[in-house]
């Protein structure tokens, strides 16, 4: 039986910690960063963890990840 490919772009994205979550960036750091508080884009910079019901989506695109 062959191998299972991981999904590049979700790979790219997403990595599994030791314990098993989902850790991801957060979202709208990219551009218009003038429009938003320094407050909000302080905490947009802390990484963020994916909930547990889709976790188990993100974790069958990345078979291999540990």
């Amino acid at each position: 039986m062959g191998k299972i490919k991981t999904h590049k772009a979700t790979a790219k994205r997403f990595s599994v910690t030791g314990t098993g979550k989902v850790k991801m960036n957060h979202t709208d750091r990219r551009h218009k960063l003038g429009l938003k508080t320094s407050k909000r884009k302080m905490h947009l910079r802390r990484n963020a963890y994916l909930s547990e019901s889709m976790a188990p989506t993100v974790k069958k695109l990345m078979p291999y990840a540990k």
